[in-house]
Parts: structure tokens; sequence; C-alpha cells
């Protein structure tokens, strides 16, 4: 038996972030606080928003001071903003870290306490004030997980979060929000989609609910992966760009995502490495390293994205799709740790505490083959070059 769960309502489509007011009129929800960050705001993306909102006779006020990766100050700040203010709900506008700070606040003022006693395990299910989820990239997924991230200040360490008070009761996902995208980000959170389907297909807690989420969303992302980057304009192709990543996120919302995730969330925290980024690192060792212990599931992914026919033995469809995850790095121009410039000898020292915060986050236990500490840090040195 699987338990599934998303968003209330999700408005789908060009044009849908128009039907704001109307969305949040449906759930009786009219005094909203926008989390953003401080490009949306300068770009003119977070004022468009309220406009749409004012022209409905909806007032709402902007935070922008979210960060990539957000800290826990952000989040204290950002939730004291929200607590001055009197608000129903709160509107995560922008990438996965938007979206992941509302999340946090969500809960934080309504209940208070902090993000530490709030780390996985521990399951929040509890509702916090209403979330509803506006992305403007296509990768993330959060606008239908009922996960967050944070990374704590103290430690440098990225807490994952977990429980249904994250999942957002509206969701407007709507393209258009990302055209203008620049190209790394672009490619960055296309490579991060990519890499919540995987994971949630091969996960061992894959069902069938999620399995069709992410083949369907395979089959969205990797054509348009390459044409995204190439050509940024392509409407089409971001269209299918974000209707992939939503069916990523729903599928690893209901089957979680595993190791390459567990050891992605410390090369982000402790070098600033954006998280899409860090899964593209690596992804191609982490995919080569587990295939052998669910090689007709991996097999399944590489049909699934036409790099391997219907007729190919499951080893020759594994051996396709390693070549092609180190392919589309080439072309998407990701740099390895050593060529993004981190220094060797810091990350050599930092080995055995990236390894046990991985395993810390529970991640590498759905993994299809389950490392232990050596064998990370083995992974994170062949990940270096």
């Amino acid at each position: 038996m699987s338990a599934i769960s998303l968003p209330r309502v999700m408005r789908v489509g060009a044009g849908t972030i128009l039907e704001l007011p109307a969305a949040l009129a449906q759930l009786g929800l009219k005094a909203p606080a926008i989390i953003t960050d401080a490009f949306l705001v300068q770009s003119g993306a977070a004022s468009r928003v309220e406009a749409i909102l004012a022209e409905a006779g909806m007032s709402a006020r902007v935070f922008s001071g979210v960060v990539p990766d957000p800290t826990t100050t952000a989040v204290d700040e950002a939730t004291a903003f929200v607590k001055a203010g009197t608000h129903d709900c709160v509107i995560g506008f922008g990438g996965g870290s938007s979206i992941d700070t509302a999340k946090a606040v969500a809960v934080l003022a309504s209940r208070g306490g902090t993000m530490r006693e709030l780390k996985a395990p521990h399951q929040e299910d509890k509702p916090g004030m209403p979330i509803v989820a506006i992305p403007t990239t296509a990768g993330t997924g959060s606008e239908a997980t009922r996960f967050t991230i944070i990374t704590d200040d103290a430690s440098d360490e990225k807490m994952l979060c977990v429980g249904l008070a994250y999942m957002p009761v509206l969701a407007i996902v709507d393209y258009e929000t990302t055209i203008t995208a620049p190209r790394r980000l672009t490619a960055d959170t296309g490579i991060d989609a990519l890499t919540h389907a995987i994971e949630a297909y091969v996960s061992r807690l894959a069902n069938p609910f999620s399995d069709a989420m992410a083949l369907s969303a395979m089959r969205a992302i990797w054509p348009n992966l390459r044409r995204v980057y190439d050509e940024p304009s392509n409407r089409a192709a971001r269209e299918a760009m974000m209707i992939g990543s939503l069916q990523a996120g729903i599928a690893f919302s209901n089957a979680s995502v595993a190791l390459v995730h567990g050891m992605s969330r410390p090369i982000g925290a402790h070098f600033h490495v954006a998280h899409g980024l860090s899964n593209a690192m690596l992804l191609p060792v982490v995919t080569e390293w587990s295939a052998a212990s669910a090689s007709g599931r991996y097999a399944d992914c590489a049909r699934a994205m036409g790099v391997a026919s219907p007729d190919d033995a499951d080893d020759i469809a594994v051996s396709q799709l390693v070549t092609a995850l180190k392919d589309i790095n080439r072309d998407l121009e990701v740099p390895s740790p050593k060529t993004f410039g981190i220094e060797e000898a810091r990350w050599n020292d930092l080995l055995p505490l990236m390894a046990a915060q991985a395993l810390g986050s529970g991640s590498p236990g759905n993994n299809p083959r389950v490392p232990d500490a050596d064998e990370i840090q083995a992974l994170y040195r062949k990940a270096w070059a």
C-alpha cells in the first residue's frame, strides 16, 4: 500500500499566473505574504504578482531576502516578516530556494520553534499556514513535494525536513515564468528534475503511482533538456520541461530520492554549489556505481529517455544511460568539483564529514545499492575529477 500526497489544487499552463487571485479565493485566502529573492524584485517579476493580486483587491507584502540554499538565518528573518503582518498564507515565488523558504516559514510562523527541531527523521504533518507555490524554474519540483531543505548556519549542514505541513495547498505552474531564465540556471535545474525522476524510479520506496510520474517526467525532460539550453525562447521545450519538472516532483515526493541527493546536499552546504549543479556532478558516477543492483530499473529509465531501444538488453541499456548522462554534462558544460574551483585539500579534508552528513540525511538508504561511509567517500573522490 502506498500513501500518495499531492497539492490540493494545481493550475498548469501558460498564463495561469493570472489565475492566482481566483485560485486563492477558491481556497478562502486573501492576504498573502510573498516570499521571493532580490533578483525577482529587481526584474519586476514580483511587482507583476503584486499587481495581479491588487487588481483583484488583494494586498500583499513582499519579503525579498531569500538566499540560495536557504539558511536558518534567512528563514528566521522571513518568519519575523510574516509574523509582523496580517497574513493568511505564504506564496513562495521563485526557484526552489524561495519555495523552500516559504515552506519553512509556514511552519515556524504558525507555531514557533527552530528548523533543527524539525530535521528528519522528525515528521511534521500538522498543517501550518497554507503554502502557495509559484515556480520560476523547471527543476526543483518543490511546488508538489512534502519536503523542504534548509542549511543550518551553525554547522553548514543541509537539513532535510519532511511532512505534510510542507505540501503546498496551491501550485501555479506557468512555464512562461521560466522563459527568461539564464542558460546555466536552465541547465542545472533541468538536470535536477531529471535526477528527481531517475532517483524516484530506482528508489526502494517506488510504487506504481510514482513510477508512472517518473517515467512520464523522463520522457518530457530528456528530449528537451538540450533544446532549452540551446534555444531558451523555445516555448514548446519550456512547457515540456515545466511539466516534466512537476511530474518528477510528484514522483520523488511519493517515492523519495536516493544516493545522488544524499551526497549532493553536503557539496552545496560546504562549497556553495547550486543544488541542481551538485546533482549533475554526481549523477553519472552514482548511476554507474548503483546500476548493477537494479539493472532492470535503470534500463527502463534509458528506454523512457530514448537513449536505448526497447529491444536492447538491460546491461546494454544501462551502459547507454551512463554514457548519455556523461554526454549531457559535457554538452551543458557541467563542471566537475575540480573545474568548478573547489580546493582539493579542503574537499578531501571534508570527505568524512560529508559522507556522515549524506548518510544522516537518510536518502542513501533508499538507493538500490546502499553504501557505507567509505564507499561514499570513494564516490566523492571519483566525482572530483
